[in-house]
């Protein structure tokens, strides 16, 4: 069965107007037609069972015919603190991340980021969008502006620690030895990955004063894009709900 994403305000009574883009991709993508049925989610764990009434190139009209809550995610709430990348590659780590189940990703500026500036953010927020209606999830991630990887750890509130891994090319235990040292089964944490070329030894001394566990996946030395996406699903099979 066909299905989109809303925001709420767009949901009215029992009836949708679903115009504009999101029209057109129901008509000219999904091949919609009046009598379709089609489930629509807000991003906020709710969920309508529809049928179209009407389809025209600008509007799709659809009769709500049951509303329920659709909880697809994770019982633990991982935020993903990307280092910034160049090209396409963060397009795949936000369209990846997201199918994983990651509620915020956060791009950071570090010491060695070779990109510096973007301003791709709303094509990343679009990203995640279609990520999360391909995956069924019912949520959308926050896509946060670029931050610089210092700022970013000094803003945090002094009275609490960073609960997470920050992952170190040169050093660290390995992920299961970390998630075991966790005083308790986190409710949230932080995925920490560097750019190409890694952090400096300065930036993680710093992260792991702030809490940060140092971690490594292994003897050999993963693109920054893979690094991400594979940490992001071992510590939902070890800690989430993958597996």
């Amino acid at each position: 069965m066909p299905r989109i994403y809303l925001p709420i305000n767009h949901i009215k009574d029992d009836r949708i107007s679903i115009t504009d883009e999101k029209a057109r991709y129901l008509i000219s993508v999904l091949r919609c037609r009046k009598g379709d049925d089609l489930i629509i989610f807000d991003g906020k764990g709710n969920c309508y069972r529809t049928t179209i009434l009407k389809t025209d190139r600008r509007e799709v009209i659809a009769d709500v015919i049951k509303k329920f809550p659709c909880d697809t995610e994770s019982h633990i709430n991982i935020t993903l603190v990307q280092g910034l990348l160049k090209g396409e590659k963060m397009d795949m780590i936000i369209q990846k991340t997201t199918e994983l189940g990651v509620k915020e990703i956060i791009p950071v500026v570090t010491e060695r980021s070779q990109l510096r500036d973007t301003r791709k953010v709303t094509r990343w927020r679009k990203i995640a969008e279609e990520a999360s209606r391909q995956s069924g999830r019912s949520v959308i991630p926050i896509i946060r502006e670029p931050v610089e990887f210092k700022k970013f750890l000094a803003n945090h509130d002094p009275q609490y620690k960073f609960q997470g891994f920050i992952f170190f090319e040169e050093d660290g235990m390995k992920l299961s030895e970390a998630v075991s040292s966790l005083v308790s089964h986190p409710s949230s944490l932080f995925v920490v990955i560097g750019p190409e070329g890694g952090f400096t030894k300065e930036e993680i001394t710093i992260a792991k004063e702030k809490g940060l566990l140092i971690t490594s996946l292994g003897k050999r030395i993963l693109r920054a894009e893979t690094a991400a996406i594979s940490a992001m699903t071992l510590v939902q099979y070890l800690l989430g709900d993958i597996g």
